[in-house]
C-alpha cells in the first residue's frame, strides 16, 4: 500500500467522526423542537446539546475498548471496527422518526446513537495516531502523526460546508421536514471511501502477553505517565475549543461591539490551521517536538491576553489578524503532539495509555471549555478573563512537558 494512500486511510476516520460532531452542532437549534418539544426553546435547545456533550462522556470508554482492540488485534482491526461504530448511528439519527412520530423513543434513540458514537470517537483518534506514527519513516513521524489531527480539523470545515449548502438549497420549512437529514445521510459517503481505504490495510500480527490486559497494565505500572501526559495536554485540549469552536460566539454574542462576519472570519482561520498543522508536524521532526510544543505553548501564554484585548475592540481586521495568530500558535501546540503521544508508552498498552490520557484530558477539559469561559465572564465581568483561564493551563502544560521524560519508545 502506498504512504500516500496509508496516511489517507488513518486520517478519514477523523474527518468522519468530526463531521458529524460538526453537523450535530451546527444543526441542534433546527432539531431541538423535532425531539425534545418544550413551551421554553431554550430548555430544548440545551437538553439537545446535553446530548451532544453525551458523546464527550463515552470518550474514556471507547479510549479503554478500542486501546484493547488495536493493542491486542492489531492497530488496522481498531481502524476498520471505529469508522464503522461512526458510520452506522450517523446514518441512523439521519433516519430517526421524530417526537411527533415516535414519541419519547425517537429522543430516547438519539441519545442513545450519541452514546455510541462516543464509543467511537474516543478510540478513533486514538487508533489512527498510532498507526500513522508507528508507520511513518523515523524522520517523518510528526508530519505523519499530524495528519490525523488534520482529518479532525477537515472534517469540522466539511460539516459546516455541507450545513451552509443544505440550507442554501432547502427552505426554512423544509430543513425542519427533511433537510437536517441529509448532512447525516451523506456521512455514508464518507464511510464507503474510508472503508475501502481501509480495506486494503493488512492486519497485522502483534505479539503480547494474553494473560495482562493492557489496561490493567496501565493502571499497575503507567499511571504516572498517564498523568504527566494530562498536565503536558491540558492547552492542546482546550486551545483549539476556545480559539476556535466557542470564538463565533464571544464576538457576536458577548463583546459590547459584535463583529460582522464573525463565522465566516472563523472558517477562514480554521482553514489557515488545517493548512498549518502538517507543516507543524514536520518542523517537529527538523528541530524536535518538545521544541516546537514548548514555543508554542510559550507563545500563547504571552500573546493570548493582548489578543483577547483587542478582539474586545469589536473590529473586523483585529478579529481577522487575532484569529491568523491564534491559527499559527494552535497549529504549533497540536502538530507535533501525535507523535510525542506514540512514544509515550510501550508498543503493547500504547493506545491503551494514550487513550486514558488524552480522553480523560479531553473530556475534562476540551468538552468543557466553551462553557467554562461563558461562565468565567458572567461571574467576573472581565471579558478577558478566559484569557487568564488559557494562560495558567499553559503554565501547567509548559511545565509537565518541560519535564516530561525523555522519550524512549520511539
Amino acid at each position: 500500500m502506498s504512504r500516500v494512500r496509508t496516511q489517507v486511510a488513518g486520517a478519514v476516520g477523523s474527518v468522519l467522526e468530526w463531521y458529524d460532531f460538526a453537523v450535530f452542532g451546527f444543526l441542534a437549534p433546527i432539531m431541538s423542537p423535532l425531539f425534545f418539544p418544550d413551551a421554553d426553546p431554550m430548555v430544548a435547545l440545551i437538553q439537545t446539546y446535553g446530548v451532544f456533550a453525551a458523546g464527550y462522556l463515552m470518550r474514556p470508554l471507547g479510549g479503554i475498548v478500542f486501546g484493547h482492540v488495536a493493542d491486542r488485534l492489531g492497530r488496522t482491526r481498531a481502524l476498520k471496527w471505529s469508522i464503522a461504530l461512526m458510520a452506522i448511528p450517523t446514518v441512523l439519527i439521519g433516519l430517526l422518526p421524530t417526537y411527533d412520530q415516535w414519541g419519547a423513543a425517537a429522543a430516547g434513540l438519539l441519545i442513545l446513537l450519541r452514546l455510541i458514537q462516543g464509543v467511537s470517537v474516543g478510540g478513533e483518534l486514538i487508533a489512527a495516531i498510532t498507526f500513522l506514527v508507528e508507520s511513518a519513516p523515523a524522520n517523518r513521524k510528526g508530519l505523519y502523526g499530524s495528519w490525523a489531527l488534520f482529518g479532525g480539523i477537515g472534517g469540522i470545515l466539511l460539516g459546516s460546508m455541507v450545513v451552509d449548502i443544505t440550507e442554501a438549497l432547502v427552505t426554512t420549512q423544509g430543513m425542519s421536514d427533511y433537510g437536517w437529514r441529509i448532512p447525516f445521510l451523506l456521512g455514508l459517503v464518507i464511510f464507503i471511501f474510508g472503508h475501502w481505504l481501509r480495506s486494503a490495510l493488512a492486519d497485522e500480527s502483534v505479539a503480547v502477553n494474553d494473560d495482562d490486559l493492557p489496561l490493567k497494565q496501565v493502571l499497575r505500572s503507567h499511571m504516572g505517565g498517564v498523568m504527566h501526559l494530562v498536565a503536558a495536554m491540558c492547552l492542546y485540549a482546550t486551545g483549539f475549543y476556545i480559539c476556535f469552536v466557542w470564538m463565533p460566539a464571544y464576538q457576536t454574542r458577548i463583546i459590547p461591539q459584535p463583529i460582522d462576519h464573525a463565522l465566516d472570519i472563523n472558517t477562514v482561520t480554521m482553514f489557515v490551521l488545517l493548512c498549518l498543522i502538517p507543516i507543524a508536524g514536520l518542523l517537529g521532526d527538523k528541530i524536535g517536538y518538545r521544541r516546537v510544543l514548548l514555543s508554542g505553548i510559550g507563545l500563547m501564554a504571552i500573546a493570548v491576553y493582548p489578543l483577547f484585548l483587542w478582539i474586545d475592540t469589536g473590529s473586523f481586521s483585529s478579529a481577522v489578524v487575532a484569529g491568523l495568530v491564534f491559527a499559527v500558535l494552535v497549529s504549533m501546540i497540536q502538530g507535533p503532539m501525535p507523535a510525542v503521544l506514540a512514544e509515550t508508552f510501550p508498543a503493547d498498552i500504547r493506545n491503551t495509555g494514550i487513550g486514558i490520557a488524552y480522553n480523560t484530558v479531553l473530556g475534562l477539559l476540551g468538552g468543557t471549555a466553551p462553557m467554562v469561559c461563558t461562565w468565567l465572564i458572567h461571574s467576573t465581568g472581565d471579558l478577558a478573563s478566559p484569557a487568564y483561564y488559557l494562560i495558567g493551563l499553559a503554565i501547567i502544560s509548559f511545565v509537565a512537558l518541560a519535564t516530561l521524560p525523555r522519550l524512549k519508545h520511539a
